[in-house]
């Protein structure tokens, strides 16, 4: 039997391509913003899909969307249509964690200032003893131990920390090396908290977790990292928990984003985040790398060839919960 896929937004002819040949023959892939004619598609491959692509096909059982996480507008529209089942990839996991742990030791060590000294020849920071945390025996907190959350776990074991980790489902609370834990704890693990990473998906439940409560909680000198979304750490309290000097950071995720004509030119808070030394700013790239794209390929070519010997998909989104 055939299945039909229709690769819809933002992939090119070599991609399409290089995508096919990694999926069985039986799969028919198509490409391009122009559905087929006639539009049969079982998958629709998308992130952001419109209603016309949901109902073009009478086939359409599936929606993969090619990256981690749910667009609020996809939820929304997708809850309309419940035997269209959706899921996604996790295809940026490992650069995602990898550059979790480069700002937290970016944070921990000082090492945007002081390489910034060093530039203008200023050795002092080399005789401050102070400048850099020690992370082994402390104590680190994973908000969200998913594909990203569980590598940074293991990193963070093998540097000899604690690590300690919250889940949303509350399943399989146990972990060789890992303590795990509900959402009801948190308060209780940012007390104790030495470095906290942010990992979780943003939905309605997640948005503002992290406030100035939250924040006042943590012991001073924690490290606080965020490669999830900017909203799930409320932007006023983050910056005057960094403005007080009261914590570290490191912050992959924004809460103003530019527009293509804009990219050289958009502040990422309204609040001035660049004037502060305790803080490692980077623009939203933790899931890119020079391997990004293959990973992704592999990821959806294992998704199709899964669909096309009529077994279960992973990563199935729950849309009501919003992950």
């Amino acid at each position: 039997m055939k299945l039909y896929a229709h690769l819809l937004q933002g992939f090119d002819k070599e991609f399409a391509e290089s995508l096919d040949r990694k999926t069985v023959d039986n799969i028919i892939l198509t490409y391009g913003d122009e559905l087929p004619s006639p539009a049969n598609y079982h998958i629709l491959i998308a992130g952001r899909p419109e209603r016309k692509h949901l109902i073009a096909s009478l086939n359409l059982k599936t929606l993969i969307i090619p990256w981690a996480g749910l667009p609020e507008q996809t939820r929304t529209l997708l809850l309309e249509y419940p035997n269209i089942a959706v899921h996604n990839i996790h295809h940026n996991a490992a650069p995602a964690a990898e550059m979790a742990i480069t700002l937290m030791f970016a944070a921990c060590k000082d090492v945007v200032p002081i390489d910034r000294a060093l530039r203008n020849n200023d050795w002092r920071p080399r005789y401050r003893s102070d400048r850099a945390s020690l992370l082994e025996g402390k104590t680190a907190l994973i908000l969200g131990y998913g594909a990203i959350g569980k590598r940074i776990a293991a990193i963070c074991h093998i540097l000899g920390m604690k690590v300690n980790a919250i889940r949303r489902r509350e399943t399989d609370l146990n972990d060789r090396y890992v303590n795990l834990y509900s959402i009801s704890d948190l308060h209780r693990l940012l007390k104790v908290a030495n470095v906290v990473f942010v990992s979780l998906p943003l939905t309605p439940e997640t948005q503002g977790i992290i406030g100035s409560k939250e924040l006042d909680i943590l012991p001073r000198g924690t490290a606080l990292v965020n490669v999830a979304r900017g909203p799930i750490i409320k932007e006023k309290a983050l910056y005057d928990a960094l403005l007080a000097n009261r914590i570290k950071a490191g912050i992959d995720v924004w809460y103003e984003y530019p527009k293509k004509e804009n990219r050289n030119n958009t502040n990422p808070s309204k609040f001035p985040f660049h004037k502060l030394d305790n803080v490692v700013m980077t623009p939203h790239l933790a899931g890119h790398a020079d391997d990004t794209e293959k990973l992704r390929l592999s990821a959806l070519a294992e998704l199709l060839n899964l669909a096309a010997a009529n077994k279960i998909l992973p990563n199935r989104v729950n849309l009501s919960l919003g992950y």
